[in-house]
């Protein structure tokens, strides 16, 4: 059996009992307190106990980390001279970057057994790579490619031509349509849709006439794509997603939207047609960014805010519409006092 390249791991039990002194050699820390404390498990400040390891990398923490049932805790440098009740501690740079590199020594992925399932339909002139899984009942179309252990789980469809890279995974019941291209080590969970057409038409004759869909869907290498995310072909161009980009469960991106590497893009975004985001954009929740405009490198999009032009590179905007961050909270507070200026003015008024 081959383990997964994701970070799928099985809960309960950890694989192996770790010491304090065995995770600070892992994370290059220093030990305070029972260098042989045992670890199991990871777990919340607040509900570890004498078993789990925790960490402390925010302030707001510290009263949890005072009285923690956690044998042992990772905790940023300018919590080292805290009280705590765990058994150990250990001081490091970055609390969180130190438990990413722990997690793999306590926690195993759950097995890939190679092969192709009875269930499973294959087309004509499919393509499969050494050690490649394919689950119950999934669905490969004519002339798709799968490349060396890539992983397609159960009720998953996989239109003609499609490609998907080594390393990859499809969770249950994905659907990439014919057109879609998946780079390496891409993962996209349960029930997304990749490469289904745009939204695209033109009222002719009475009507509304559908523009053709030509384009493809191309997700570049280490890209990862939520559950319920549905990213569209292009009409006449492609859609693209840049390398490294992380996206979360309920997005949904327009055709022809090209998306630059890096970039994270939360929950319930929706991003209209002909879109050019740059390279480490992140748009939070709920955003809606219009069609045809550009959001520059590193540029910033707040909460439910609505873009409808252009964001500069390395900004932060905010609200509805959107706007430079400062502008939109001033704005905000402005409408706060309304309330109190019409009542002032009704009030002049009336001795008038």
């Amino acid at each position: 059996m081959t383990a997964s390249p994701h970070g799928d791991f099985t809960g309960g039990e950890g694989v192996r009992t770790l010491t304090a002194s065995d995770i600070a050699e892992i994370v290059g820390g220093s030990v305070n307190g029972d260098s042989a404390a045992q670890v199991r498990a990871l777990a919340p400040l607040d509900r570890a106990t004498e078993t789990d390891l925790s960490f402390l990398a925010n302030a707001r923490y510290a009263s949890m980390y005072e009285r923690t049932r956690a044998s042992t805790v990772l905790i940023a440098r300018e919590f080292a001279e805290l009280a705590t009740t765990a058994a150990a501690h250990i001081v490091v740079d970055k609390p969180h970057e130190a438990v990413l590199s722990v997690l793999p020594r306590l926690y195993q992925p759950p097995p890939r057994e190679p092969g192709v399932h009875a269930t499973a339909r294959l087309g004509r002139g499919v393509s499969l790579g050494d050690d490649v899984t394919v689950g119950p009942y999934a669905v490969i179309g004519d002339g798709a490619v799968l490349g060396d252990r890539a992983w397609v789980d159960a009720h998953s469809t996989i239109g003609a031509g499609a490609t998907v890279g080594r390393d990859s995974r499809l969770y249950p019941g994905v659907t990439l349509y014919s057109g879609t291209s998946l780079g390496a080590r891409v993962s996209v969970h349960a029930g997304a849709r990749l490469g289904s057409d745009g939204f695209g038409y033109v009222f002719r004759n009475g009507g509304h006439d559908k523009i053709p869909h030509i384009g493809r869907c191309i997700v570049e290498d280490d890209v990862e794509i939520g559950a319920n995310t549905t990213i569209d072909r292009g009409s006449f161009d492609d859609t693209v997603i840049g390398a490294g980009t992380k996206i979360d469960n309920l997005v949904h991106i327009a055709h022809n939207v090209r998306i630059g590497r890096l970039c994270l893009i939360m929950a319930q975004v929706g991003v209209a047609g002909s879109t050019r985001i740059g390279d480490g954009v992140v748009l939070a929740g709920q955003a809606g960014i219009a069609g045809h405009v550009t959001i520059g490198d590193g540029a910033r999009v707040a909460a439910q805010a609505g873009v409808f032009g252009d964001v500069p590179a390395g900004e932060t905007w905010s609200g509805y519409p959107a706007r430079p961050h400062r502008q939109s909270l001033r704005a905000s507070a402005a409408l706060l006092k309304l309330a109190d200026i019409i009542k002032k003015l009704e009030q002049i008024v009336d001795r008038e």
